[in-house]
């Protein structure tokens, strides 16, 4: 069993998780290849995540909650699948690593944003990060 580190509990939020999603894309393309092979899993995931994210980005608004469960879902399996390559591809930073904790965040899986942002390199004394004193909201 994983133990429970400090990280921040929110509802679910397309809209915003789709802002993250966008931001996480701009941090990358600046570090990628897009002619090269080595990056071509890392840059479709990321564009499927954004596709995936983009009409609620558009819309503003959540989904109704089984619908909304599903694509948060679907948006937090391409999350994983880009935190895999990001590694794979050293190109991990603090700034990436934030915004993959703040996707997952949105995306009401707080604590796994929090361990997984650590793999994709932020730092852990971010200020962004919760503390472990701090109660989690």
């Amino acid at each position: 069993m994983t133990p429970e580190i400090p990280h921040f509990k929110i509802p679910l939020n397309l809209p915003h998780a789709g802002r993250v999603a966008n931001r996480l894309n701009i941090y990358l393309s600046r570090q990628v290849d897009p002619e090269g092979l080595e990056h071509r899993g890392l840059i479709l995931a990321c564009n499927r995540l954004s596709f995936l994210l983009c009409p609620y980005l558009e819309s503003g608004d959540n989904l109704p909650e089984d619908e909304g469960n599903r694509v948060a879902g679907k948006a937090s399996a391409l999350g994983r699948l880009i935190v895999e390559e990001i590694v794979r591809c050293d190109l991990g930073s603090d700034r990436v690593g934030q915004c993959v904790r703040n996707l997952f965040e949105c995306l009401e899986k707080g604590q796994e944003g929090a361990m997984l942002s650590l793999r994709a390199g932020e730092n852990p004394r971010s200020l962004g990060r919760p503390a472990a004193n701090m109660s989690c909201i």
